[in-house]
């Protein structure tokens, strides 16, 4: 939110007509493609004639949680459901593009002795082990052949030992790697030397298999320096790592698994690096502190392209007593570098981080950090931890992880708990860069409960596991709980106005939809309740006296204007504020997604016009959905994506606006996976080739809201260097119900009617 309590929109430029918007062919029966979780399921109490009510004091929840206590025998309240996934179209909170080119060498009082100890002079030997799942990064894309043909092309010492665990691929794209079983190979001057033909077929994500590789490496290629490389998708805290395309059904390596498998290995390492998504997190580097010094990964999802190896495997060659920091600095420059040149628009974050001074000055910071944030929201200050957390940096917007930058969220909150951790974690991260377009990323981030609250009973139990301080965990159980309340009252009162044309069945569904992500049952909620210390008295009494009035959502004229007015207390209750927009194609509803745009009035007020265009593609109309807005320095730059298939996958196409680029331009593709196939996000595509066929895709709904499939959405399009970005004037006889959505601080959300 703004410093005047009101969101912020971005400006846009219309470049042409369009040709028109149509479905085509038959439905793909993928699932809903938005990013608004609708469920299929219509709303039957979708006839409110205004906005929307809600009702005070929580009378609906008390039921919902009499049921749950009768049904299961917990005690407590209803503790979290999350709501939609709404993004922030600007905060307020300051944006600082936080890349450094200066390596901090110094090491906090207190902090263990390294668990290496380099010899120095040349003399040491090292050994590094590349766990490799090729995955579908390398049978789609050739990601993982274009790493290990980066790998031949350095020159190694003989004192340096690369070897590489291959599997969990359908198709290599390097012909000599079996894609049947998986096989262990060494890098050599300039080639793959076979040394295991055939490992099996265990799932690259088993714990064991991990073990057993690096069991394999200390004994046949010992060494006084032994390093990891962790490579394939990545998701983070709550996922862990890994996605065997080979076998699905075994998931991903959580971090417990990460741990177990590290424990059995009985390594200890340089570094640990993951060449995968998300990893840079401060529960992974609490957990990986017992195994070795330092860890090396990302905050943010990594570009296709991931690490470039030649240049810092050379470099090590030349001198293998180099400073494990040093060669770390020398992999986040390679990384950001490359990225730079081969992605262009690709948020991109590396950093390294010192794991003997994050156990001796993280925990305890962490632990008054998470006792203060639980008292704030106890005792009746959780708008300030949600608008915080609102205001952080977040990765992986568009899949709902809840990864959000530490330092920024405890340096949001401004309190002197905050401020010791972020201190302490800065002094942790040793090098830390991040592309020009990712702001408020000081290396290593968190998981809190935002958009998928109902992962928080999953996230205990790991930390639990790997041992983590249990404040946190009341803490993130306490605002989770809160939150799931405030949505629960909410929803059990409120329902999508009556529009005509009958979007409200619609908006009523999307309503539905907005308790969660479909992870919620009565086991979860149960659980949930037990972790909480707030009574359900004080939590009704504050949501009371904090709600979110959809009563106010009501055009009313003013001179020859529609404006909705809503009282200043209304709008910091306001997270998040979108235009949504829906294509009357004759049959139904086109949904053609959302975007943060809209016009305020100088007294702060929303106005209620809609211009007849749209964001497209080559002369197409196409779904069109905001993810990030970010201001930094005087440069703004926004991220969204368009659903769509890219020679036949089904991906997210990545379209960036900035300074240079205010039509928008295409950056690449992340793959989107169906029907939960992983929940381990993948490394994005690096970039559309001239030659390449789009088909984009749009989510289809009958008159009275139900969700009928998604389509086909115009034509094929062919990846040109010529194509045309940016805004459309939809046709002129064109029918369309456009409305803006509301998130509120419990994530929560409102449509209003349809602006007149």
């Amino acid at each position: 939110m703004a410093d005047n309590n009101r969101p912020v929109s971005h400006g846009k430029n219309v470049v042409g007509q369009s040709n028109g918007v149509n479905k085509r062919g038959s439905g793909l029966g993928t699932g809903p493609v938005g990013n608004q979780n609708y469920n299929g399921h219509k709303n039957s109490s979708s006839n409110n004639s205004n906005g929307g009510k809600r009702a005070g004091g929580g009378s609906m929840l008390g039921i919902i949680i009499a049921i749950v206590v009768l049904l299961l025998g917990g005690g407590g309240g209803l503790s979290s459901i999350l709501g939609s996934s709404g993004s922030s179209g600007g905060t307020g909170m300051t944006s600082t593009n936080t890349s450094t080119s200066t390596l901090d060498t110094s090491v906090a009082q207190g902090s263990r002795a390294k668990r290496t100890v380099i010899k120095g002079g040349g003399d040491d030997v090292i050994t590094i082990m590349v766990y490799m799942c090729g995955t579908d990064l390398e049978s789609k894309y050739g990601m993982a052949t274009a790493d290990l043909n980066e790998m031949k092309n350095a020159t190694i010492a003989d004192n340096i030992n690369i070897i590489v665990y291959t599997g969990g691929c359908n198709q290599w794209k390097d012909s000599t790697i079996s894609s049947t079983v998986n096989q262990i190979y060494k890098v050599e001057s300039g080639k793959l030397i076979c040394l295991e033909k055939d490992m099996g077929n265990a799932a690259m994500t088993k714990p064991e298999n991990l073990t057993s590789f690096i069991q394999y490496c200390t004994s046949n290629y010992p060494a006084n320096r032994n390093e990891l490389i962790l490579w394939d998708h990545g998701g983070g805290s709550i996922t862990g790592y890994g996605y065997d395309e080979k076998n699905r059904v075994s998931g991903s390596m959580t971090l417990a698994g990460i741990n177990t498998a590290l424990k059995n290995a009985g390594t200890t390492f340089d570094f640990i690096g993951f060449d995968a998504c998300l990893m840079a997190t401060v529960e992974n580097g609490l957990m990986l502190t017992n195994y070795a010094d330092y860890m090396i990964a990302s905050e943010e999802t990594e570009p296709g392209v991931g690490w470039y190896y030649t240049n810092w495997l050379t470099k090590l060659s030349n001198d293998t007593s180099m400073a494990t920091i040093e060669i770390g600095k020398n992999i986040v420059d390679d990384f950001v570098d490359v990225c730079a040149q081969k992605c262009q628009g690709q948020q991109t974050t590396l950093s390294v981080v010192d794991l003997a001074e994050l156990e001796a000055t993280v925990p305890s910071e962490l632990s008054e950090f998470a006792k203060d944030t639980n008292s704030m929201i106890q005792n009746n200050d959780y708008k300030a931890v949600s608008t915080a957390r609102n205001g952080a940096r977040e990765f992986a917007r568009s899949s709902n992880i809840d990864q959000v930058d530490l330092v920024d969220f405890a340096m949001n909150l401004d309190t002197k708990s905050g401020e010791e951790l972020a201190d302490a974690l800065k002094g942790c991260v040793k090098y830390n860069r991040t592309s020009t377009n990712m702001t408020n990323a000081y290396g290593l981030s968190i998981y809190f409960p935002y958009k998928k609250a109902g992962k928080v009973p999953q996230v205990v139990n790991t930390y639990q596991s790997i041992g983590m301080d249990d404040e946190y965990s009341k803490c993130i159980q306490e605002f989770a709980s809160l939150e799931a309340n405030g949505q629960v009252t909410a929803s059990s009162s409120y329902s999508a106005p009556n529009v005509s044309g009958n979007l409200g069945g619609i908006l009523g569904q999307m309503i539905i939809s907005g308790l969660g992500d479909g992870s919620i049952d009565l086991g979860t909620l149960a659980s949930l309740a037990s972790g909480r210390a707030m009574s359900q008295d004080d939590q009704d009494a504050y949501i009371a006296a904090n709600s979110f009035n959809a009563d106010n959502l009501i055009w009313l004229m003013d001179g020859n204007t529609y404006k909705m007015t809503l009282p200043e207390d209304q709008w910091s209750l306001v997270t998040d504020l979108e235009l949504n927009v829906f294509y009357d194609d004759g049959e139904g509803y086109i949904d053609l997604g959302v975007d943060n745009v809209f016009d305020l009035d100088d007294d702060g007020q929303l106005i209620g016009e809609y211009d007849m265009t749209w964001f497209g593609i080559d002369g197409q109309v196409v779904a069109f959905y905001h993810l990030d807005t970010i201001e930094s320095d005087g440069v703004t730059t926004i991220t969204s994506y368009v659903p769509a298939y890219l020679n036949g996958e089904r991906v997210r196409l990545l379209v960036v606006f900035d300074n240079e680029h205010p039509d928008g331009y295409l950056v690449g593709a992340n793959t989107d996976y169906n029907n939960g196939e992983t929940e381990a996000i993948a490394k994005n595509v690096t970039e559309l080739n001239a030659g390449d066929k789009i088909d984009f895709i749009c989510d289809y709904y009958s008159y009275d809201g139900t969700y009928l499939d998604s389509y086909y959405l115009g034509d094929t399009i062919t990846v040109s260097d010529d194509m045309e970005i940016g805004y459309l004037e939809l046709p002129s006889d064109a029918v369309v119900k456009a409305t803006y959505k509301f998130t509120d601080i419990y994530q929560q959300v409102y449509w209003t009617p349809e602006i007149p």
